[in-house]
Order: structure tokens, then sequence, then C-alpha cells
């Protein structure tokens, strides 16, 4: 529990210590204070690099190519199946709780608005997360035997949802923690963890493009119709559920 703590310490550390380095160390040589795209998308990119070598470097979390071994395409396709599917389920769920902060709404806008920013929302945030939140952290909890495995998952959803300083994400976060840790317990490897947090972030960074506006509800997605919230809710539960299904079928350990 203590080592799991001290790797939530040290990814937070990263994220606002090296975070206001580097964008201090940006306004000196630029000359330019203003939060633009490349200065967010430079920081958050050098940030999510020395995170990702940092742990993997000093051994934090332990990535093996065992696991990949054993040829696990169909759990891998069927997690980016279920990131689909859960896309809408989780936008009504959202929307069934009082509207919670958005503290980096303005960030947020400026890095999906440009396409360099998928770099560092689809690609390096999947990797650097996957890594320290299972690979380090959930990692550590799983050897409690006083926790147990669910609450262990639990435990490491609720500091996922906690590490995105973002009240508005949070319920998302802790939803998706709980899928991405049984993802991480059943097969002890952060691949399947990656492609449904590759395919979730990438949803959302196209769905953007599309609709930039950020307090765009389902209902003004489907033109005001009810019905067709509740259906496009059911056809999204129909392709959700069942990946659920194949992966519990599935996943399992390298041996």
């Amino acid at each position: 529990m203590k080592k799991a703590l001290s790797y939530l310490l040290i990814f937070i550390g990263l994220q606002i210590v090296g975070g206001g380095i580097i964008t201090a160390l940006w306004s000196l040589i630029t000359g330019n204070g203003d939060k633009t795209a490349a200065m967010l998308i430079t920081t958050t990119g050098v940030v999510g690099v020395i995170t990702i070598v940092l742990f993997l470097w000093t051994r934090y979390a332990e990535v093996s190519p065992k696991w990949l071994r054993t040829r696990p395409w169909t759990v891998l396709a069927w997690s980016v199946v279920a990131s689909m599917g859960a896309l809408i389920p989780s936008m009504w769920i959202q929307e069934q709780i009082p509207e919670l902060p958005n503290f980096v709404e303005q960030e947020f806008d400026t890095i999906l608005g440009t396409p360099w920013g998928y770099l560092v929302i689809g690609l390096l945030a999947p990797l650097s997360e996957e890594i320290v939140m299972r690979g380090a952290i959930l990692k550590e909890l799983l050897k409690s035997e006083k926790l147990g495995v669910w609450i262990a998952i639990t435990i490491s959803a609720v500091l996922f949802a906690l590490i995105h300083m973002n009240p508005v994400q949070m319920p998302h976060a802790f939803l998706i923690g709980l899928l991405l840790g049984w993802m991480y317990w059943r097969t002890g490897s952060i691949l399947p963890g990656v492609a449904y947090h590759w395919a979730n972030n990438s949803i959302a960074f196209v769905m953007y493009a599309f609709y930039p506006d950020p307090d765009m509800k389902l209902i003004d997605l489907f033109k005001g119709s009810e019905l067709h919230v509740y259906m496009a809710l059911g056809f999204s539960l129909l392709i959700l559920l069942p990946a659920l299904f194949q992966l519990n079928l599935w996943m399992r350990r390298a041996e």
C-alpha cells in the first residue's frame, strides 16, 4: 500500500512540478506565457515521456512481452469494441448526476482543437497512465492480502479518477478505472487497458472535431429526440455487454 501511494505521489509531482518547470522554460525561451496549443502539447508531451521513462527505468512498473507472445489479438480487439460501446452509456450516466466543475475546459479545448493534440491525448496519455495506474499502483495494491482483489481495483479506480484533477472527468474515469483494473487483474498485462484507453481517447478526440461544444448533451446530439437517445443507449449496450462477455471468456494470464 505504501509503495502504491508513493507511486501516486511521484506521478502527481511530475505533473505539477515537471509541468510547471517546462511551462516556465517555454515562457522564458519564447517570451510568451500564454497557454497556446504548442505550449500545452509540448508540456504535456514532455511530462508524459518523462513519466514513462522514469517508471520503466526504475522498474516501478514492469512491462514484459510475455503476454503479447500469447497472440492475444482477440482480447485487444474486444477491448477496443468495449470502449466504443461504453461511450454513450457513460455520457448518459454523466448526465444523470449533478453538473460538476470543469477546471481545465479551456486547456482541453486548445489541445483538442489541433491535430497535434492527438499525440498527447490519443497516444501518450493512454500509455503513461496505464503504466502508472495499472502497471505500478494496481500491481502493488493487488499484492495486499488485506485488501482483496475488488477493493484493490476500486481503490485504483478512485485514484485514477482523482489524478485527472478535474471533477467533470472523475465519474467517467472511475467507471473506466474499474474496467481497466479488472482487465489488468485478469491478464497481468497493461496492454488490454492501453488498447481500451487509446480507443476511448481517440473517440473523444474525433467527437470533439465534429461537436466542439463541451456543453452538448445526448439530446442535442440526437436532434431533441429522447426516443433516439434511448435507442442509441440500447444499441450501445448491445455492443458493450457482448464485448465484456467475450473479454471474460478470452482474458487469461500468460503461463
